[in-house]
């Protein structure tokens, strides 16, 4: 008899468009598992997905739990994350949430590897995956923070309508065909900009505006920076761009600037103006950097510079942090898979 590890790894809403590229990744990063659990709404049970050329039929969520796996990513919304992943918690699997459910909860951390991995313990079984904006913005402004400090943020998003969904794409692509449209969003898409992003609050913001703001703070373990958005919705499937202005609390030489930014593991500086070279969704769209450029001082401030930042929202924005979690759980030595004695 020899041993292996074992590693039940679940995907929890792997027929939505961020589930399915976090099979795309689960391959490209040959990410180790043993038995592989898709997981869907009922409407999809039994249906087949082939993956590495074998076909998984897809189950639903308490079949899941009943399987206790090892890991479960899940991606299906913040009330089936609040309904279930306790439950997932409690058969000793570790869930990386990709919902908003549990960012702010101060009992979970919110975690964006390269700037706060170190933070992960055994002790944490319900892990939070940022909002996409916010994880574009912090990878981009976090090595700032730390060298500089960060007084004020001002952030405009211009974002994808890959960021609402299946249902939000089909609206454009009905438009831009002129067929009938099912419509996801207040107001046609297409051939316009629209500045909601979620509900409105109370406070005039919506929620993904409050959500930058908010997740910012907690990531970056700094509740003094003052920090104000304005996330709007174009017409664009391949990623989310963001114009931030930063003003820091101390001086800086543009180019060491620069190089700070360009230090964050993950991070592509695009910055040849004369060459027409900056970052746009259509370069971004496919891979996991965060693409920054348009680097440049604000001379209206002291202390103050302007970015320009564009990442794929499905990626690094969403399956690729995730995954990225799980790996730092493993290297860590926190998810530990169970070990399953099998024949020579």
């Amino acid at each position: 008899m020899s041993e292996i590890l074992s590693m039940r790894l679940a995907i929890v809403g792997c027929t939505g468009m961020v589930g399915r590229v976090m099979l795309d990744l689960i391959d490209q990063r040959d990410f180790p598992f043993t038995e592989l659990i898709l997981v869907a709404s009922e409407k999809s049970v039994g249906k087949q997905i082939v993956f590495r050329n074998k076909p998984y039929s897809i189950v639903d969520i308490q079949q899941a739990v009943d399987l206790k796996p090892d890991l479960a990513l899940f991606s299906a919304g913040g009330n089936i994350s609040r309904q279930w992943a306790n439950r997932f918690a409690q058969v000793g699997c570790r869930v990386i949430d990709n919902s908003s459910a549990w960012r702010m909860d101060s009992s979970k951390k919110l975690i964006v590897p390269e700037i706060n991995g170190e933070l992960l313990t055994s002790e944490d079984f319900i892990i939070a995956n940022p909002n996409c904006s916010t994880i574009q913005l912090v990878m981009a402004i976090s090595g700032l923070h730390k060298n500089y400090g960060i007084q004020r943020l001002i952030i405009s998003t211009y974002q994808s309508v890959t960021g609402t969904g299946q249902k939000a794409v089909r609206q454009l692509q009905q438009e831009i065909d002129q067929q009938k449209v099912e419509r996801i969003y207040p107001h046609p898409i297409h051939q316009n900009a629209i500045p909601q992003c979620d509900e409105f609050l109370d406070n005039g913001y919506t929620k993904e505006e409050m959500k930058m703001v908010n997740e910012t703070h907690k990531i970056l373990d700094d509740h003094s920076i003052l920090i104000t958005s304005t996330a709007v919705r174009i017409p664009v499937i391949g990623g989310h761009s963001e114009s931030i202005n930063i003003e820091l609390k101390k001086e800086f030489k543009l180019s060491e600037a620069v190089k700070v930014i360009s230090q964050t593991s993950g991070v592509l500086i695009c910055d040849s103006p004369n060459l027409n070279q900056y970052p746009m969704p259509l370069t971004a769209h496919g891979n996991d950097f965060v693409h920054v450029g348009r680097i440049r001082r604000d001379f209206s401030r002291p202390n103050a510079l302007n970015l320009w930042v564009v990442s794929d929202n499905l990626r690094k924005g969403a399956a690729t942090n995730t995954i990225q979690i799980a790996e730092t759980l493993i290297h860590k030595g926190i998810l530990k898979c169970s070990e399953l004695p099998v024949k020579s």
